[in-house]
Formats: C-alpha cells, sequence, structure tokens
C-alpha cells in the first residue's frame, strides 16, 4: 500500500530531507553560502543608506532654502526697520535743532534784555553815585569854608589874645617901671 499523499506527508518529507540538502550544499559551497546571504544585505544597506543620503540631501536643501529665504525675510525686515530708525533719528535730529536754535535766540533775547536792564541799573547807580558825589562834594566845600571861617576867626582871636597879652604886658611892664 502506498501512503497517500497529504500536505501533512509532503510537509514532513520535505522536513526530514531538507535538513540533509542543506548540509550537504553547505559543504560543497561552504564560505560561500554564508558570504551570499551577508554581500546581498551589505548591498541593500548600501542602497538603503544612498537612499537615506539622498533624502538627507533634499531635507538639508529644502531647510537651507527655507531658511535662506527667513533669512531674507529678516533682512528685508532689518532694513525697514533700520531705515525707519533712521528718518526717525533724522526727524527727531532736526526737531532738537530747531528747539535748540529756538531755546537759543530766546536766550539771548533773555540775556540782550538782562544785559540791557543791568546796564540801566548800572546808569542809575552811577547817576545815584554821582549825585551823591556831587552832593557831598558840596558839603565838604560848605565844611571847608565853614572850617576856613573858623580858622581865619580862631587865627584872629589868637592874634587879638596874643596882642592884647602884650599890650597888657607892656602895659604893666610900663606901670612898674614908672611908679
Amino acid at each position: 500500500m502506498e501512503p497517500q499523499i497529504t500536505p501533512e506527508y509532503i510537509k514532513q518529507l520535505v522536513y526530514s530531507i531538507l535538513p540533509e540538502v542543506l548540509a550537504q550544499y553547505q559543504e560543497e559551497k561552504g564560505k560561500e553560502f554564508y558570504l551570499n546571504p551577508l554581500l546581498e544585505r551589505l548591498v541593500r544597506l548600501e542602497e538603503e543608506l544612498k537612499a537615506l543620503r539622498i533624502e538627507m540631501n533634499l531635507r538639508f536643501e529644502a531647510q537651507r532654502k527655507e531658511s535662506d529665504a527667513k533669512f531674507e525675510a529678516i533682512n528685508a525686515r532689518f532694513e525697514a526697520l533700520t531705515m525707519e530708525m533712521n528718518s526717525r533719528f533724522e526727524a527727531l535730529t532736526k526737531e532738537m535743532n530747531t528747539r535748540f536754535e529756538a531755546l537759543t535766540k530766546e536766550m539771548n533775547a533773555r540775556f540782550e534784555a538782562l544785559k540791557q536792564d543791568s546796564d540801566a541799573k548800572f546808569e542809575a547807580i552811577n547817576a545815584r553815585f554821582e549825585a551823591q558825589k556831587q552832593e557831598s562834594d558840596a558839603k565838604f566845600e560848605a565844611i571847608n569854608a565853614r572850617f576856613e571861617a573858623l580858622d581865619k576867626r580862631l587865627n584872629f582871636l589868637q592874634w587879638l589874645i596874643g596882642i592884647g597879652i602884650a599890650f597888657l604886658g607892656g602895659l604893666i611892664t610900663l606901670l612898674n617901671f614908672f611908679k
């Protein structure tokens, strides 16, 4: 009787024959048996690495383009900001110069008014001092005139007294002499 061919039977038959066939194939091929799958794996690995490298390069290129675009946008914004700041600074500088010139004119006007006021006050003070000097000179002249008059009077009295005493002394001497 012949055994029936069933999938189970084929499976058992393959499992029983396969180790022998593989062992025989391994003995014949030796190292080549192990090298073929390794070489295939290496080739696949290199291809995958190449594909990864290409994908990475594409991503880096896309990121570089994106960053370049962002950098250009930032540069444009920075330039616009710089121009705006420069225009603001120039406007501020013009405004400050205008205000400084107005302040300078106002201060010059104030200094001129103060100078004229102080000149007028000094003129008034000089006039008062001059009037006081003339008044004091007039008073000193009056006092000098009074002192000169007093001095003349005192000189007259001194001479009068001196002559009177000399006359009396001479009279007494004559009276004593004639006695």
